[in-house]
């Protein structure tokens, strides 16, 4: 039951650290700690799209749910049920490389624009 609940957080963590890929450079552009780790975040998505890598948690959660019985296909909650089909969403590698190049230069845009004088932030 543990491994159960282990693998359950791992695919909400998962979750919301692809939310925070998305959205982070919103608040990497006030707060320059997260800018530096949300930068790293996104260099390190777009190095394993290029590698054609897993990420780590998926295999943390591949593995926590072997741990907890090796014959089951599914084992999570309903919640979780439906927060994989997010994360692990069905699309092409190519496709997958290209939405991740393409929110790589949403986020280097958000980071490098210029402030305009008189604007207020």
């Amino acid at each position: 039951m543990l491994y159960r609940v282990l693998a359950d957080a791992v695919v909400l963590l998962h979750f919301l650290w692809i939310v925070f890929l998305i959205l982070g450079a919103l608040l990497g552009v006030r707060y320059r700690v997260l800018k530096y780790f949300h930068i790293g975040g996104m260099a390190f998505a777009l190095w394993i799209q290029l590698a054609d890598w897993y990420c780590p948690l998926t295999h943390l959660e591949v593995w926590l749910r072997r741990r907890h019985d090796p014959t089951l296909g599914y084992a999570g909650s309903f919640i979780i049920h439906y927060v994989e089909r997010l994360v692990y969403i069905e699309l092409s590698r190519s496709a997958v490389l290209g939405l991740t190049v393409v929110l790589c230069a949403f986020n280097a845009w958000m980071y490098l624009r210029r402030k305009r004088p008189g604007r207020r932030r």
